[in-house]
């Protein structure tokens, strides 16, 4: 069973928006007092937070699936539906997150950082937020805006200051187990560390962090072994340990050849250079050599003859034992110098900047495509405000539909389809194209509140008939008059024959 866990992919949902409700105020002699809908509550958002107390990504391995408390309805009287809360999920400090196709979406260090994985959806307005001068009395309220779902990769990347890196079983774990508190499960195991391990090393007045990552093997940085999965660990260390194992019995090893073979996978792994303490390359950050395991005679022969050659490289070396503490002392003093130098010259962490980026002066917020398939000529219509409006729009509703051709026409859609090319009946299509509303336009298409003389939930402009013009009703008029001259005409033309006497001239 998995008990340390640094990578996971998270499907993160916000809580839906409630609908707003539709309703009219009644009470004695006011049977409609006007419409008294309330507003629907908002959705919770998905929120990720470093929390001290989070050292793993276990339990996201355990529940990957996530979904924030939903808002809901509102009702009559004025009164709003609740607000769903939002689930703050806790993460471990470092943890960087990543969208599936590997793009740094944020990088979370320090206590209390926070990302917004999945917004909550708006709660529908009521018709009492909808009513105006010219719509009295709506009979729609709007529908609540579904939360919006999101798969993210986290990734952990311990924060230490100290990495220490070699082959598997060079001893790094004895190591970290001899200069702090760390107790590792240290064995002769035919395999490397399986999980990174951390210790606090206090040498002198200095305290600081010491990482040890699971052993690295030729092709590491190109996914051979453990080594790509735990590389990652070492990204904001300051300094870096070589530990290098002089007792080894494989034949084609040796202090310098391993030392080559490291080195050469470390500047071979770019990692994210974006995050926090990834834009120096590793191999241009400062680094120590500890020739381990000198108590063993043979080990302390090799460590004297190699030991030139690495100092001739500019590398500061030391003959260290993890079995007899020999010469662990002086490693960690100047461990912590270089620390200290790192921490001092490190530059200092500027304020969170609040980045303003303004709309363009011609932004309309929606985009017109023509587009063409399969012979068929059709338009596309993208924007957030159109396609948020078509989200919260019932269209079994005419009335809710007319309100949705207002809010499209005041936008400006018409101008920019008819500026696309788009007649009469040509196919549109608001939203993307996999789930997009289709309709067919119709410019001639009248808007208005003024148009909105039917009963309640119903707008004339959705129906087959056409409103008549003024010059139509005249003639219409001037029709019913000729024909009502004609049968009063009629009517006397056969009185005077006789077919027909008064009961008073027969008297």
């Amino acid at each position: 069973m998995a008990t340390f866990v640094d990578r996971v992919v998270l499907h993160a949902t916000g809580g839906d928006g409630g609908n707003g409700c539709a309703s009219i105020h009644r009470e004695k002699f006011k049977p409609l007092a006007g419409p008294d809908g309330g507003n629907g509550g908002n959705g919770g958002s998905v929120i990720l937070e470093v929390d001290p107390q989070v050292t793993t990504l276990l339990e996201f391995h355990h529940l990957p699936h996530r979904h924030a408390p939903s808002g809901t309805q509102g009702m009559g009287d004025h009164r709003a539906g609740s607000t769903g809360g939002d689930l703050v999920l806790g993460v471990p400090d470092g943890t960087v997150v990543k969208s599936q196709d590997g793009e740094v979406l944020a990088d979370l260090v320090g206590v209390g950082a926070q990302f917004v994985v999945a917004e909550g959806g708006r709660g529908g307005l009521g018709n009492a937020a909808l009513s105006s001068p010219r719509r009295k009395a709506p009979g729609f309220a709007l529908l609540g805006e579904p939360g919006n779902a999101l798969d993210v990769v986290l990734e952990l990347k311990s924060i230490a200051d100290v990495a220490l890196v070699g082959y598997p079983s060079a001893g790094k774990s004895s190591l970290v187990a001899s200069i702090s508190a760390a107790r590792p499960k240290i064995a002769d195991y035919p395999f490397t560390t399986l999980i990174p391990n951390l210790g606090v090393v206090q040498a002198g007045s200095a305290r600081y962090t010491v990482a040890d990552v699971p052993g690295l093997i030729p092709g590491a940085s190109k996914g051979k072994g453990l080594g790509l999965e735990f590389l990652r660990h070492i990204e904001r260390c300051a300094v870096l340990v070589h530990v290098l194992d002089c007792a080894t019995l494989e034949p084609d090893r040796d202090p310098i050849s391993d030392l080559d073979i490291i080195e050469a996978e470390l500047a071979l792994y770019a990692g994210d250079l974006g995050i926090e303490g990834g834009r120096v390359p590793l191999t241009e950050r400062p680094r120590i050599v500890a020739l381990n395991k000198i108590d063993v005679p043979e080990a302390r022969e090799l460590a004297e003859m190699v030991k030139p050659e690495l100092e001739a490289r500019g590398m500061r070396v030391f003959e260290i034992s993890t079995a007899s503490h020999e010469g662990l002392r002086a490693l960690t003093f100047g461990l912590a110098e270089l620390v200290e130098k790192a921490r001092r010259e490190a530059p200092v962490p500027e304020a969170t900047r609040v980045v303003l980026r303004p709309k363009a002066v011609d932004d309309a917020g929606f985009t017109v495509t023509r587009r063409e398939s399969g012979g068929a000529v059709w338009y596309s219509l993208r924007g957030e405000k159109p396609e948020r409006w078509v989200r919260q729009t019932e269209f079994s509703n005419d009335e809710a539909v007319g309100y949705l051709a207002d809010r499209l026409a005041r936008l400006g859609v018409e101008e920019r389809l008819f500026a696309a090319g788009a007649v009469a009946g040509d196919e549109v299509r608001i939203g993307p194209d996999h789930n997009s509303v289709v309709f067919d336009w119709e410019p001639t298409l009248l808007t208005g509140s003024e148009l909105l003389g039917g009963p309640r939930g119903t707008d004339q402009r959705i129906e087959e008939r056409s409103r008549p013009t003024r010059g139509e009703k005249r003639v219409e008029y001037k029709d019913r008059m000729d024909a009502k001259a004609l049968a009063r005409e009629e009517l006397w033309t056969e009185r005077k024959q006789g077919h027909w006497a008064d009961p008073a001239d027969e008297a």
